[in-house]
């Protein structure tokens, strides 16, 4: 009877986080979504000629698989955008274990302000003020955090202009 009782304690607790990511996950699931980088460098990501859409290579069936992982059976048009983890600005990969579905309808998190952190965690890397590698284990580890740490407590409507501190890192 005790066995039977925890199997079922352990089975509740699984459906329900599977549950919670399935709807609308604010965070990747880590077991599902690891952050993977390419060996892309700082000075690379920083030149003017470099462009995301370049580089962005996800396909339907790519799609369709990570929800899959994440047991989204069913959404709305625009409800949700397969991100990178990694943003692409930021050296991430289009690999599976790098994509994970985000939500736009999420309030006050959504892929509209982590949008904001990869653009400043950009500009960062590319004024000297953060390493790429500390951008991208920023956003492994949690990007609201991150958004925290380096823009606002809480979400803005707009980013604010940068401002330029003395720069104590290299590329």
């Amino acid at each position: 009877m005790k066995i039977h009782l925890q199997i079922l304690v352990v089975s509740v607790t699984l459906l329900a986080s599977a549950s919670a990511f399935a709807k609308n996950p604010l965070l990747p699931d880590p077991k599902l979504t690891k952050g993977k980088v390419t060996s892309i460098s700082a000075d690379t990501l920083c030149q003017k000629s470099f462009h995301t859409k370049d580089e962005r290579f996800v396909t339907d069936a790519m799609k369709k698989r990570i929800f899959a992982k994440y047991g989204i059976t069913s959404h709305k048009p625009r409800e949700y955008e397969i991100d990178h983890l990694i943003s692409l600005e930021l050296g991430g990969s289009n690999d599976e274990s790098n994509l994970w579905p985000q939500s736009y309808v999420t309030e006050p998190w959504n892929a509209h302000v982590k949008d904001q952190l990869e653009t400043r965690l950009h500009w960062m890397i590319c004024n000297n003020q953060i390493t790429l590698q500390q951008a991208q284990n920023a956003i492994r580890k949690n990007w609201i955090n991150a958004y925290k740490k380096y823009i606002s407590p809480t979400p803005l409507a707009k980013l604010p202009r940068p401002t330029v501190k003395a720069a104590a890192i290299k590329h």
